[in-house]
C-alpha cells in the first residue's frame, strides 16, 4: 500500500517542509490540488459536500503545481508527485503540456497526472475557458498532451485544437494520467488511462469503483494489472483498515497523518511528528 500526504490546504512554504520530511520518512508520494483562485461568491455549488460549501476557508494558499512540483523536485530524491486534481480545460493545451512536462522532466519521472473535468464554472468563465463540453475538450487535450511530450516533431488535427508543425522541449518522462471523479462518466474516462483518483469515500464505495473500473477495463480488453487506484479513505485509519482497502483493489491511499493526533490546527512541527507516529501506528516501517 502506497502512502501520499495531502498538501491540501497547508501554507505553501509548510508544504514544502511536509514534502522534504514525507521523502525523509520513507512515504511514496504527496498529492497536490489546483485551483487558479478562490471566487467570494459562487453560483455553481460545491458537489464534494452535502451542503454545497467549500471544504477551505477564504485565502488558503493554493499554490501553481507545476511551480511547486519543480520546487520539491529539487529537495526530495525519491518521494511521487500527483495532482489532486489538475484541470487542463480550465487552460490552452500548449501552456499546461509545457508546464507538466517541464515539471516532470525536473521530477525525473516522478511526477503523476492527476486530471479532472472541474466543477466551478465561474472560474473556467475567468479563465477565457468553455465551461460546456468541457469533458470533450479534456480528452483531445490528453491526446493532445501526449503527442506534445514526445520527442520530435508534432502535428495534431482535432475538434477544439489544430496544430501545426512543431516542437516542445524539453521532453519529459512518461507522465502517467490518472483521472478523477466519482461519476460514470469520470470511470469511463479513468478506465482509458493509467489510474483512477477517488476524493473522499469510504472503502465500500471505492470498492464498488474499483469493480466498475474492472468492468469498464475488461470490456477494452484490459486488464487491473498496470492501472493504478489511489484514493482518500473516510474510514481507514487501522493496519486492518487498510489491509482490506489493499485487499479491495487499492493501491495508494491520500491522507494527512497528523489529523489523527493533533487535528486540523497542528503546527508544522507537530505535522511532521504526526507523520512520523502514523508510519509507526500503521506498521509502514
Amino acid at each position: 500500500m502506497k502512502i501520499y500526504i495531502s498538501l491540501a490546504f497547508l501554507e505553501t512554504r509548510e508544504a514544502v517542509e511536509i514534502a522534504k520530511a514525507a521523502d525523509d520518512l520513507g512515504y511514496d508520494g504527496v498529492g497536490i490540488p489546483d485551483h487558479v483562485v478562490n471566487l467570494e461568491t459562487l453560483k455553481t455549488p460545491y458537489p464534494y459536500t452535502k451542503d454545497g460549501k467549500r471544504r477551505w476557508e477564504a485565502f488558503t494558499d493554493w499554490p501553481d503545481p507545476w511551480v511547486l512540483i519543480g520546487a520539491l523536485a529539487t529537495v526530495t530524491s525519491r518521494l511521487r508527485f500527483v495532482t489532486t486534481v489538475y484541470l487542463p480545460a480550465m487552460r490552452d493545451p500548449y501552456s499546461a503540456a509545457k508546464s507538466i512536462g517541464t515539471a516532470a522532466y525536473l521530477a525525473g519521472g516522478r511526477l503523476e497526472l492527476g486530471i479532472g473535468v472541474g466543477w466551478c464554472e465561474e472560474e473556467f468563465t475567468l479563465m477565457g475557458q468553455r465551461f460546456d463540453r468541457r469533458g470533450k475538450r479534456t480528452d483531445e487535450m490528453l491526446e493532445l498532451m501526449k503527442e506534445l511530450w514526445k520527442p520530435g516533431w508534432t502535428e495534431f488535427d482535432g475538434e477544439f485544437y489544430q496544430t501545426p508543425r512543431l516542437e516542445m522541449e524539453p521532453t519529459p518522462p512518461h507522465i502517467p494520467i490518472f483521472v478523477g471523479g466519482l461519476s460514470d462518466i469520470a470511470l469511463r474516462r479513468a478506465a482509458r488511462h493509467d489510474g483512477w483518483i477517488g476524493d473522499l469515500i469510504t472503502t465500500d464505495r471505492a470498492i464498488e469503483r474499483i469493480d466498475k473500473l474492472r468492468e469498464l477495463r475488461a470490456e477494452k480488453g484490459l486488464t487491473m494489472d498496470d492501472f493504478v487506484v489511489i484514493t482518500p479513505l473516510t474510514d481507514a485509519f487501522t493496519p486492518e483498515h487498510y489491509d482490506r482497502a489493499r485487499a479491495g483493489g487499492i493501491d495508494g491511499i491520500i491522507t494527512m497523518p497528523w489529523m489523527f493526533y493533533s487535528g486540523p490546527q497542528a503546527s508544522l512541527d507537530e505535522k511532521i511528528d504526526g507523520m512520523r507516529k502514523f508510519r509507526k501506528d500503521m506498521a509502514l516501517d
